[in-house]
């Protein structure tokens, strides 16, 4: 059986677990992250939870001080023990402002929310068959002083993921008002020529993705080159290899934009450097 928990108080999740007036669900007024759990424990959490209690304060939250890496490590390790999850998992960890008022809120302090699930897989796998993607035209994500953070408001991703499935896609990728590809609907983009990675960069408007993170600095420390810049459609067409990431399922190849084929030679080593890494740091 799996549990949440809901400030504090356990609760089973098959039950009712979000109570009348959290503003997370009426307004989107709150930030969350997802996190990985390998071998039964909660991985790259020092920079989920400095990103998460940076978006806090973004929105003018104003998160408790004892919120910090040991105080939601130990209510997560908790919550994942409760649920039988050993093994691979992934958890969802929220902050939300405080019940009351309407746009404008009675209170900026802070409730949490935490979820966990089981995954198949204890450790990165990379996908068999890669993805088929095209760019997404009917709606651009602006810059913004929240376009870095995971808030609330996510319809722009959830618009383009369901048309992309109508249109026999795996997925579509956003773009800014300038024309510049920014990720995919729930991803980071790699673009790989000659050897050298590319990712679009923070200032372009592009999720500050803990994934993303963890790529760039095993590319650095094996001798790849990496540049954060703009990336235009072009761009695609005579890259090499292109490829997502994200911090639930760590690497994944793209097989075709367009008309355009790519192989997945790049991807397949940052998924062995990946799983080597947390082997290393978990002592598995």
């Amino acid at each position: 059986m799996l549990y949440v928990n809901n400030n504090d108080d356990i609760i089973e999740a098959e039950k009712p677990s979000i109570y009348s007036g959290n503003r997370g669900y009426l307004y989107g007024d709150g930030v969350f992250e997802s996190i990985r759990i390998i071998a039964g424990k909660p991985v790259n959490l020092d920079n989920h939870i400095k990103r998460l209690l940076e978006g806090a304060k973004r929105i003018k939250m104003r998160p408790p001080s004892y919120f910090d890496v040991s105080f939601f490590e130990e209510r997560i390790i908790a919550l994942l023990d409760k649920s039988g999850i050993r093994e691979g998992g992934r958890c969802r960890l929220h902050l939300d402002r405080v019940a009351g008022g309407t746009y404008h809120p009675d209170s900026n302090e802070v409730s949490f929310f935490i979820e966990v699930y089981p995954m198949e897989n204890n450790l990165y796998e990379l996908n068999v068959k890669g993805l088929e993607v095209d760019i997404y035209m009917d709606h651009k994500k602006p810059k913004s002083i929240l376009s870095n953070f995971k808030t609330k408001n996510g319809l722009v991703y959830i618009i383009a993921s369901i048309t992309a499935k109508e249109k026999g896609l795996d997925d579509y990728l956003i773009t800014n008002y300038n024309g510049g590809i920014l990720e995919g609907t729930s991803s980071n983009l790699f673009v790989v020529s000659n050897g050298v990675l590319y990712t679009p960069g923070l200032e372009e408007g592009c999720l500050a993705g803990t994934m993303r993170m963890q790529i760039i600095n095993l590319a650095l420390a094996n001798n790849i080159k990496v540049y954060e810049c703009n990336v235009l459609p072009q761009n695609l067409l005579v890259a090499d290899e292109l490829f997502y990431t994200n911090a639930i399922l760590g690497v994944q190849w793209i097989q075709g934009y367009r008309t355009k084929r790519y192989n997945n030679v790049v991807s397949r080593r940052f998924i062995e450097l990946l799983n080597q890494k947390w082997r290393d740091e978990l002592n598995l």
